[in-house]
């Protein structure tokens, strides 16, 4: 676990011009980094998963320090996640076959970004950063740990010094935070 990670609740906060250029960067890379995690992973379904885990990871890291450079750092944080994911099949000694390989790159569906939806998107990212500050500290990290650092729950325990039913209900109260975030949002 990284410093930047360990000081998740004490740092400062991501602007708004921070993180609209967080967003931006995003959806103009989006399609680029989908085709080189697709030829690296082989399936989108985990390509997408390990893009919207490099943009939680970035936004993350931009907390505790400025990056001057977004996209590449956008790039080179995706392509680690999909190497760490690679390593963590290889580990367990299983290929993961997608059930519809992508022939054609070109195939892939591209969501073109309207202003409405960026903007709401925006919003959610806000408010689930703004819920998730409100936690208490050990929720917080175990947020993190669980699902930006995809440390196990029984591996958090120990590293916590508490209970896997502890972890486990941190986990869930903060969860039940972000789903409560969405849930407002979606309501007319």
């Amino acid at each position: 676990m990284g410093a930047a990670h360990s000081r998740w609740a004490s740092h400062c906060p991501v602007s708004d011009q921070v993180r609209e250029d967080l967003d931006r960067v995003f959806i103009r890379e989006r399609l680029v980094l989908v085709r080189g995690l697709v030829r690296m992973v082989g399936s989108l379904p985990i390509a997408e998963e390990l893009i919207q885990d490099a943009y939680l990871k970035v936004s993350a890291a931009l907390r505790d320090r400025p990056v001057e450079h977004l996209a590449p750092f956008l790039h080179q944080t995706a392509r680690n996640l999909a190497l760490d994911h690679l390593r963590s099949v290889r580990r367990r000694g299983t290929v993961v076959l997608p059930e519809h390989a992508v022939r054609n790159l070109d195939e892939i569906p591209v969501a073109v970004a309207n202003p409405e939806a960026s903007a709401r998107d925006r919003q959610l990212l806000r408010r689930l950063d703004a819920a998730l500050s409100r936690l208490p500290r050990r929720q917080q990290r175990i947020f993190v740990l669980s699902r930006l650092e995809g440390v196990t729950l029984g591996d958090i325990a120990a590293l916590l010094g508490v209970s896997l039913s502890t972890v486990q209900k941190d986990l869930k109260a903060a969860m039940l935070a972000c789903m409560t975030v969405h849930a407002e949002l979606d309501r007319p």
